[in-house]
């Protein structure tokens, strides 16, 4: 166990991967327990052991982002593919878990109770041996941390295209030779060690890099609250005003969710081609939509399921779309070494949000249905005011040229920006 922390510590996977799994299966069996046992409390344990493998759920983003094995314009790209699995989950779930609840109750092992239970703790087992198998983990850092890499300037690789730069050349103080195109080849740099002392001061980070930080997070915890309010309140306010039964609002939730996949998926293969602050305030004006078309339906005596649908689909595809970006927008507004720290930063919004938002949900049409999307409009409206006052805009990919060199312990990035010099960094 204390080996497996220490390769999590530095930076690897397996581990993680392997407590996910673990977790969640021990987590479903004790829930699928808990009807024959007759005991309430072990639905709570359950909660509490699949809550340990939710955790994965920051290693998925921080993997997403790593940038051993990602390069800067793909990080948008892959998270927006992970939203698409985690919105697919959400919506799939509901439903198949409303199909298994028409199992019955003839048994009471496996019935319409327990069978979500037993059939996931199967699954966690399936994609345990699946990852044992296949899965491969990053290079990490072998160093004892009193010394570390730095490279030869004299054999640092040339950028590979045929411009001379002349910034590049005073700086590095000396010759850059043009080269062909033949050779596209790169050289890996050679790399010596010194002392932990000899090693470049740390970065600075600015009041305004702080600033962008928090206004992320704000963003992150937004995103999920809103949605998992909407979640929660759905089966509530339908029961309440349509007599709807859980399992047909629970078809609503998921049909919301299906019409979203198309958007989804248009967003996860276009995202290398669109900048990230687009697709974030893109998202949070159709949420903002979603939100102006549900006051009609919930607070002036029109409502209907048709327009609870549709305030719904808004809301979904909007704040999902708008969650796909916010890690990649506060990655490009700190240095690389901070992507652990930014992911953690992430997830505890993620988590605060999902938490807070389906409290609030649930007390929805308790505390009345104004208030509950007042509360989200104040967020949202927050949430703008600080994105216009301290994001930058973020980095143009067409003028971006990012070619990566890694190593076991460190990598290698250079940047071209337009006339800037070349810029070398050690993440």
């Amino acid at each position: 166990m204390i080996n497996g922390l220490k390769t999590v510590c530095e930076g690897a996977y397996k581990f993680a991967l392997h407590l996910c799994c673990a977790t969640a299966m021990v987590g479903n069996i004790i829930y699928a327990l808990a009807y024959g046992a007759h005991f309430l409390y072990l639905i709570l344990i359950s909660r509490i052991v699949t809550g340990v493998a939710f955790a994965q759920s920051m290693y998925i983003t921080r993997y997403c982002s790593d940038p051993r094995i990602v390069g800067a314009r793909h990080r948008t790209t892959l998270t927006g593919w992970l939203v698409v699995g985690q919105s697919i989950g959400f919506t799939v779930g509901p439903f198949i878990g409303g199909l298994l609840y028409k199992v019955g109750f003839g048994n009471v092992v496996f019935n319409g109770y327990t069978s979500p239970g037993w059939i996931m703790a199967a699954v966690w087992l399936v994609f345990w041996v699946v990852i044992a198998v296949l899965f491969e983990d990053v290079p990490r850092c072998q160093c004892d941390g009193s010394h570390v890499l730095t490279p030869n300037k004299e054999n640092l690789p040339r950028p590979p295209c045929g411009e001379m730069v002349a910034d590049a050349e005073t700086r590095a103080g000396a010759e850059t030779e043009p080269t062909t195109p033949s050779s596209a080849a790169v050289e890996l740099p050679q790399y010596t060690t010194s002392p932990q002392n000899d090693a470049p001061p740390e970065v600075k980070i600015s009041v305004r890099q702080w600033a962008a930080t928090a206004t992320m997070c704000w963003f992150a915890m937004t995103c999920l609250f809103v949605l998992s309010a909407w979640e929660a309140n759905i089966p509530i306010f339908a029961a309440q005003t349509f007599g709807a039964s859980p399992f047909v609002a629970g078809n609503l939730i998921a049909l919301g969710g299906v019409c979203t996949f198309p958007f989804m998926f248009a967003n996860a293969v276009l995202a290398r081609f669109v900048k990230a602050r687009y697709v974030l305030a893109a998202g949070c004006a159709l949420g903002l939509i979603g939100l102006l078309v549900a006051i009609p339906v919930t607070g002036m005596g029109h409502a209907t399921l048709g327009g609870l649908f549709a305030a719904w689909f808004f809301v979904a595809l909007g704040f999902n779309l708008a969650s796909t970006v916010t890690s990649s927008l506060m990655i490009k507004q700190m240095p690389h070494a901070w992507t652990g720290k930014i992911n953690l930063f992430i997830q505890y919004s993620n988590g605060s949000g999902r938490v807070s938002g389906a409290t609030w949900g649930g007390a929805g049409v308790g505390v009345g249905m104004t208030h509950y999307l007042g509360l989200q409009f104040a967020l949202l409206g927050f949430a703008a005011l600080m994105f216009m006052n301290v994001v930058d805009g973020d980095e143009n990919d067409d003028q971006i040229a990012v070619e990566q060199v890694s190593c076991s312990c460190q990598q290698l990035t250079y940047n071209r920006m337009g006339a800037n010099p070349h810029r070398v960094s050690l993440v």
